[in-house]
């Protein structure tokens, strides 16, 4: 009863915070307190709960080294002209009557290019719904393909701060569950595409009342290589080589084009990196290309440790053993599945976190995987196709309310047309229950995703 108690305070908690605007870190902190207390009760002791959390959030430390560079690399890229350059060039050569197909296919590419939807949508996809509703077009029918476009990256980009922290979860290969990510991702991708493809007839852009082109080409030097960047995180991960090794390889490139081409000076490109990049006020793009940086990190970084360190806390005191009681009764693949989906929707709402929903997703289905005996690959795919995207469907969700509060859209409007984000569940639910059924309930082990 404890527990039921203390997840609806600390649920309530985290609600009144996000509709106050209040940053999610401090109802967090609040709720690891409130469940380090019942375990107190329960008799643990302290420096034993010490232990456990401290073993729960060291699961973090590689994701803050990510964060670190993501905050570096994001601010760098601006101030090279990288992220201006690929606005521009996907401005340019879009066709105006397929401007909703282009909004989602420029957001996933930029998402995949950084591997944050947070930078994607306050970079291109403020841009782009800027476009939207000087063109006539509906908002929120954009708002929808840039989430779903911003989350395409977030989950499958080797530099996406989710995509580790599954790995690093789940200690798996970052490569290899990238590759099961795209297997997976083919047809909601494509059934995605013909969607918008569709919409984009029904919402052409009519009239395209921001030059924001135009500005981009005043303030930087645009050509192909301030594209560089880019290039060589793409090639890099094409070659697994480790992330970070790839990441400080492009921030170094993009610190040459900012000195060399973009006329920057070393200070303004160290000072850039660590307090973010901005325009000066008097410009038209002042509050579209700016942020990143390392200190802007530091929200994030909290956030997943707190949520780390309170899934130790549920570990070492099994304060969630019924639960996995009953997760525990899947007998197929598509019930495994089915729970792992359910339980991502719940610890999404519940912790109004994408990163909460990985962990204490992780946490309550990792005995019944092992039990089932399906490999941690499996489970790192299906956590990368339930709460990773999932999270972005949920209004209170941080991963759903920043982009609307960003792009200020309606907090529930998009959510219909963020097709990709619900597509992936569904496919591969329909997925599991096709071969259960063409198999006679085929023997769960049997769908191990270890390529």
């Amino acid at each position: 009863m404890d527990i039921i108690a203390g997840m609806l305070i600390t649920f309530c908690v985290l609600i009144f915070s996000i509709y106050k605007g209040i940053f999610v870190g401090y109802p967090l902190l609040m709720g690891f307190l409130i469940f380090s207390y019942i375990s107190l009760r329960r008799g643990f002791s302290l420096s034993e709960i010490l232990i456990m959390s401290y073993t729960g959030g060291k699961k973090a430390f590689v994701v803050l080294k990510i964060f670190v560079l993501i905050g570096a690399i994001t601010a760098i890229w601006m101030a090279a002209g990288t992220v201006p350059g690929i606005v521009y060039y996907g401005i340019k050569f879009m066709n105006p009557n397929f401007f909703i197909l282009y909004t989602f296919l420029i957001s996933s590419l930029v998402s995949f290019l950084l591997g944050t939807s947070l930078g994607t949508v306050s970079t291109v996809g403020l841009a782009l719904i800027v476009m939207a509703k000087s063109g006539n077009v509906d908002p929120n029918i954009a708002a929808g393909a840039i989430i779903a476009g911003a989350y395409f990256g977030d989950r499958c980009s080797p530099m996406s701060s989710s995509a580790n922290l599954v790995a690093n979860l789940t200690e798996t290969n970052l490569y290899i569950n990238i590759r099961n990510m795209f297997k997976t991702s083919i047809i909601p991708l494509l059934l995605s595409m013909v969607l918008y493809t569709i919409i984009s007839f029904q919402q052409p852009l009519s009239f395209i009342g921001s030059s924001i082109d135009n500005e981009i080409v005043k303030i930087f030097t645009i050509n192909w290589y301030v594209l560089l960047p880019s290039l060589i995180i793409i090639v890099l991960s094409i070659l697994k080589v480790n992330v970070k090794l790839s990441m400080l390889f492009s921030i170094l490139a993009a610190s040459i084009i900012s000195v060399s081409l973009q006329q920057q000076t070393l200070p303004q490109i160290l000072r850039y990196m660590l307090l973010g990049f901005h325009l000066d006020s008097a410009s038209p793009l002042y509050t579209i290309i700016k942020g990143g940086g390392i200190v802007s990190m530091w929200k994030a970084s909290l956030v997943v440790f707190v949520s780390c360190s309170l899934a130790g806390v549920f570990d070492g005191t099994n304060m969630l053993k019924s639960v996995e009681n009953i997760l525990m009764k899947a007998k197929t693949r598509f019930q495994l599945f089915s729970y792992t989906t359910g339980v991502s929707i719940l610890t999404a709402a519940f912790g109004c976190n994408q990163s909460i929903a990985a962990v204490l997703t992780n946490q309550l289905m990792t005995n019944t995987y092992k039990e089932k005996n399906v490999d941690k690959y499996a489970l790192a795919i299906d956590l990368e196709n339930t709460g990773i995207v999932l999270a972005a469907l949920i209004p209170w969700n941080i991963a759903a309310f920043v982009p609307t509060s960003t792009m200020n859209v309606s907090s529930i409007g998009f959510i219909p047309y963020a097709f990709y984000l619900y597509l992936l569940p569904i496919v591969n639910i329909i997925y599991f229950k096709i071969s259960e059924t063409s198999y006679k309930v085929r023997p769960i082990s049997s769908y191990n995703s270890k390529c």
